[in-house]
Order: structure tokens, then sequence, then C-alpha cells
């Protein structure tokens, strides 16, 4: 069942495309982490080496000011959820993929072949594409089609990669050959 192929390839692909999503924004939620902990430590450092708390209060208020700036963009931003959410759907696109392949070509039945699909489909619906940049979107779906290998309609066209859809006739007359 030629349709068993094509879905593997497409669960492969979103497993590497929330891969390099999850690892995004794991590194945009460590690059906010990071001011974090610098301002804790002045303020530690600040309010450790003065024994007046006159002279320490503007640098203190400086010193807060920057962190609750950076724990308002936090805020909004969300790079924890969205790398959890990323993690999540990996994970679950890989155990769908694990799934499909562990079943012999021959051996899939209608009813089996249904319920990847629905499975696909409706991890597909919690995947927020919007949230993962451009340029893996664009090089995963370079990486599958230079592969041959099938990738999902949202990167294929509706994010404006267009990348050229393999023949499935060649394949089929090369499959013959062989």
């Amino acid at each position: 069942m030629k349709s068993k192929l094509k879905l593997l390839d497409k669960c492969e692909c979103l497993t590497l495309l929330c891969t390099r999503g999850s690892s995004y924004w794991s590194f945009v939620k460590f690059c906010f982490n990071i001011p974090l902990v610098l301002t804790s430590s002045g303020m530690c450092i600040i309010n450790s080496i003065s024994e007046d708390a006159n002279s320490v209060k503007i640098p203190n208020i400086v010193v807060n000011a920057i962190s609750v700036l950076i724990m308002s963009i936090t805020n909004s931003v969300k790079p924890a959820e969205k790398f959890d959410i990323f993690k999540r759907l990996q994970q679950q696109f890989m155990e769908l993929s694990v799934e499909i392949e562990a079943v012999e070509e021959d051996d899939i039945t209608q009813e089996q072949y249904n319920i990847f699909v629905l499975k696909y489909e409706n991890l597909l619906r919690d995947l927020p594409f919007e949230e993962i940049p451009q340029k893996y979107k664009s090089s995963v779906a370079i990486a599958y089609q230079n592969a041959n290998r099938n990738i999902p309609i949202q990167l294929n066209g509706t994010m404006g990669n267009i990348v050229k859809k393999r023949d499935s006739r060649s394949i089929e007359m090369s499959s013959e050959i062989v």
C-alpha cells in the first residue's frame, strides 16, 4: 500500500520539523533565562557589598526594572510553552511513525490505515506551523524532496516553499524495473 509509505514519510518529516522547532524554542528560552540569571546575580552582589541601603537604591531599581521587562517579554513570547508543545508533538509523530513502520506492507488493513490517518490528522491540527521559523520549514521540505520522499502539504505550497513533488509514476516504473 503506497499510501502507508506516504503517511510514514510525512510523519517522519514532521518529526524532524518538530525537533527543529523544539530546538529553536529551547534556544529562545535559554536566551531569555541568561539575562534573568545575570540580573539576579547582579542584585545579590549589589546588595551584599553595600552597607547603606540608600546608596544602592537606584541600582536596585534599574536591575529590578530590567528583570521585570525580561519576565514580561518572556510571558508574552512563551518560549517554554512552545518548546513543550513541539517536544510533545515530536515524540507523538515519532511514535506514530514507529507504529506505521511496524505494520508489514501486505498486512495493513484499511481500518488500520484509517486509524493511522486519523492520528496523523489530529497531531497535525495541534501543530502550530506559524511558530516555526521559515528557514526550518524550507530546509526540511528541501531535504525530504531531495531524498525523493513525500512531504506534508503544509510544507509544500501553503507556507511558500513550493517544492516540486516527486512523480509517483516514475517511482512505480523504477520499482517495476527492479
